[in-house]
Order: structure tokens, then sequence, then C-alpha cells
């Protein structure tokens, strides 16, 4: 008589669990939780639940909510592939490229939902301030201002950060008209020259 296999411990796999999308599913249902319902809201067993896996797989995939929030963040950013991207061409334009991008992202019903989630969670909720500062700042604008090697990169980093945030929050958030239905191509071209100030002038004393 043959000897069975030692049975495993702990929870039983499900077949949605090992699939090679079980991971993307989570953070689309992340994403999608985040947007409809808010930081405070949202929970992890309620991210599963909407992925149709165990809430544990969230914790092995992510961690934490604050660390599947951000990655739910991230997606929309991608600060990898922008930085460069943005940093690549005439230097005399990177205020252009830099607020094109900006309010591309916000165009987008797609990208827009969550990161609404994080404006709206952002003044109550110090993990989504801690977000919204990791990637607009540190892994977008400074890491911009840094490759355009000026003086005082993250001050700069800071002032388009706070241009860009004050049309966020108007045009998206509060949606305050005539900003909310203005044509986007023509933010882009009143925002652009403050950007480039910022963010390459030799000295910002100077207008």
């Amino acid at each position: 008589m043959s000897a069975e296999a030692p049975r495993r411990r702990g929870r039983p796999a499900r077949a949605d669990d090992t699939g090679p999308g079980a991971r993307e599913r989570i953070l689309e249902a992340a994403r999608e939780q985040f947007a409809e319902r808010g930081y405070d809201k949202t929970s992890v067993r309620g991210i599963a639940k909407a992925a149709g896996v165990d809430p544990a797989l969230v914790h092995h995939y992510f961690g934490t909510k604050d660390e599947v929030f951000a990655a739910a963040i991230e997606v929309s950013f991608e600060p990898a592939l922008v930085v460069p991207a943005l940093l690549d061409g005439p230097r005399d334009a990177v205020g252009e490229r830099l607020a094109r991008f900006f309010v591309g992202i916000w165009e987008n019903p797609a990208t827009r939902a969550p990161l609404l989630a994080v404006i709206r969670s952002a003044v109550t909720h110090e993990a989504a301030a801690k977000v919204l500062r990791g990637f607009v700042l540190r892994r977008l604008l400074e890491r911009v201002a840094d490759g355009l090697a000026v003086p005082d990169p993250k001050f700069r980093a800071e002032l388009a950060a706070s241009q860009m945030m004050g049309i966020v929050l108007l045009r998206y958030v509060i949606r305050v008209e005539p900003l909310a239905s203005e044509d986007p191509e023509r933010i882009v071209a009143e925002v652009a020259p403050t950007l480039q100030r910022y963010l390459t002038a030799p000295d910002l004393r100077t207008p």
C-alpha cells in the first residue's frame, strides 16, 4: 500500500488565485474601489472580493492597504518611463511637455478616477498624502528638476507641483467654471511658460 503524499497546511488554493492575471485583477479592482469609495472606505477585503480572490492574496502581492493604494496610483504616472521622456527633447520646451503630460493624465477617465481618490483623501489621510508626495514630487518632478541640473531642484519641483495641483483642484475636483470646461490645449499653453520658468530659470527671482 503506497503512502499518501502529506497534505499541505494553510488555506487551499483557489483556481482564480493561481492564474497569471490574478495580480492584474487585484490592481484593477483596487483602482476601481479607491476611485468609487475613496481611501478611507476601501478595504483589502473589499478589493479581494471585487477581484474574486482571497484577501490573503492581496497581502501576498502588495502587503498593506497603503501599498496596494500606491501600486494602483503608480499605473497612472509610470515615473520610470515618464521622467526620461520629459527630459528628452529641447530644454526650452520641458514646461510644455510636463503640462501636456499632466493634463493628459487628468483628461483620461481611466487614469483620472483613481487620482481623484488620492486628491480627495490626501487632506484627511496621511497615507494618501504620502502617496501624492511620493509620486508627484519625489518620483516625478524632483527627478525632472534634478535631470535639468538647476539650483534648488526640490523647491522648483514644489513650485511646479503647486501650479499643477491648483489646476487639478479647480478643474477636476471643485470644477470651477470656466476652467472646468476650457479646452485642454489652452490650459497647456497657458501653464507651460510658468512651469518652464520654475524648472529652468537660472534665477527664480528674475521674472
